[in-house]
């Protein structure tokens, strides 16, 4: 949220020498007004700005306007929300400033990247990033197919079957779930210029997709976090949750209501939560970066004359970069895709929660006379192999949804260590104890079943279902390769 503070051009700024002394050839008393600075100094000062303020910064004076409007400003705002993807030019549009007004309210978009929905029970996991060839901020489902059937016997013991699992990562490009083209700056002004209106804050905007056969309606809805009480008063019940979307397995700096469906509809139980302004952004300042809401339907008949049918509203929210993002330490974090036997391919979040550092905080050293692999082997016991991993599912399936724990393995040392794995194709794998998410139709009674964790790699991971007596895989997904557009 910016601030209301207005710089003053005339405030007076200590000016010292290489010697630490106040220059004596100053004006105003030994002190340098801001106008008065070198360019270089000015454009470093300003370069902390947020957007906002330099829009702000522009209103003061015409110098400030120039060195708010240089375009190095611009073209930084514009790459800091396009990680992944180092644009070169600002086409099609003029200039920097040009972009990124036209695309003001989307950029946190592509700066996130990542977005998980409570559509059904299966959700889907979405790609949001920036076509600089059209000037389009879009965003498209992540799919994942099995390129290889079937399972064969566990030498170990031939009554476990191990599936096979080389799953092929890909986005649906032929249906696009966000789309912004871009307009011009002289359009907006235009706009902005011959209607009061126009420059009023709207939290809901229409989305026109480039495929003119596309029966789908659909707008843009912005979203307002929720209060903390409102968030523990919500999520006092069990699945799914008094509706809080991202739900309480996901670490999330905001969340706000969804799971609304066809119920978000005029005459619908939740419609006030797109209406009423406790739920709904009403100015800039309350509108969360971290979530936001489609509405979309189909449209029969003539345009004037048609009616909607199943108008349904979907939340969307994004993850904390680090909860996926490996270190050395949490080696397993990351975006991952796991075979789900009739349940085909579903993404999950690999969470590794910090652990309490107490008794762990000097830096690990090499000893003297200690080898590389004896370094290694101490690494991995005692920075590694230690704390809990959440296997969390960001899509799900009529049994297990999305938003929910898939398996936990509770300590990856000591306590939860079974065995160093003997017999190809796991062999010198370690293998830590786990619980395995499993439920009825709907979630209903569902429970955890002994299962044993298989650490592949940092990349690979297998899981022995012990019940159902089969070991299916999970393989990390490298997100950034789906973010510039071949």
């Amino acid at each position: 949220m910016a601030n209301n503070t207005t710089l003053n051009p005339e405030v007076a700024i200590p000016f010292t020498g290489s010697s630490g002394v106040l220059a004596s050839s100053t004006t105003h008393h030994g002190h340098l007004g801001l106008l008065e600075l070198p360019t270089e100094l000015m454009d470093a000062i300003i370069s902390y700005l947020s957007p906002l303020e330099l829009a702000g910064l522009s209103l003061v004076c015409r110098k400030l306007l120039r060195h708010a409007a240089s375009e190095i400003h611009w073209q930084r705002h514009v790459l800091s929300s396009l990680p992944g993807n180092p644009i070169k030019s600002s086409y099609p549009c003029k200039t920097w400033r040009e972009l990124f007004v036209a695309h003001n309210q989307y950029w946190f978009l592509t700066k996130n990247k990542v977005w998980f929905c409570d559509r059904t029970l299966a959700g889907q996991l979405v790609i949001a990033r920036y076509d600089e060839r059209r000037g389009c901020i879009e965003g498209y489902q992540l799919l994942a197919t099995r390129s290889r059937e079937g399972s064969e016997p566990w030498l170990a013991d031939h009554t476990v079957h191990i599936h096979h699992f080389e799953p092929k990562v890909k986005l649906h490009l032929d249906k696009p779930i966000l789309q912004f083209n871009v307009d011009s700056l002289e359009n907006l002004m235009r706009r902005s210029l011959s209607s009061p209106t126009a420059r009023r804050f709207f939290p809901e905007h229409p989305m026109r997709y480039s495929h003119k056969s596309d029966p789908r309606f659909s707008t843009f809805v912005l979203a307002k976090p929720l209060e903390e009480q409102d968030i523990t008063r919500h999520t006092t019940s069990r699945f799914p949750y008094g509706m809080i979307w991202p739900p309480p397995t996901i670490p999330a700096a905001q969340r706000v209501l969804g799971h609304l469906g066809d119920f978000a509809v005029p005459g619908g139980p939740n419609y006030d939560v797109i209406t009423s302004p406790k739920w709904r952004p009403v100015n800039r300042s309350e509108v969360s970066d971290l979530t936001f809401r489609i509405r979309q339907w189909l449209e029969l008949g003539p345009p004037t004359m048609g009616f909607h049918v199943g108008e349904e509203i979907v939340t969307y929210s994004t993850l904390d970069p680090s909860l996926y993002t490996p270190t050395p330490e949490r080696p397993w974090r990351g975006i991952w895709v796991g075979d789900y036997s009739v349940h085909s391919c579903e993404f999950l979040l690999i969470n590794q929660p910090e652990v309490d550092e107490e008794g762990y905080q000097e830096p690990l050293m090499k000893l003297e006379n200690e080898s590389d692999e004896e370094f290694q082997s101490r690494f991995l016991a005692q920075k590694v192999y230690r704390g809990r991993l959440e296997a969390i599912k960001l899509t799900g399936d009529p049994n297990v949804p999305r938003g929910e724990y898939t398996f936990l393995a509770d300590d990856l040392g000591e306590a939860g260590f079974v065995g160093i794995a003997q017999e190809p194709p796991f062999q010198g794998a370690r293998i830590v104890k786990s619980r395995g998410h499993i439920a009825g139709v709907g979630f209903a009674h569902d429970n955890y079943i002994e299962s044993q964790l298989i650490l592949l790699s940092n990349n690979r991971l297998a899981q022995y279902w012990v019940d159902f007596g089969h070991i299916s895989f999970f393989e990390r997904v490298d997100i950034d390769q789906f973010l510039v557009p071949s």
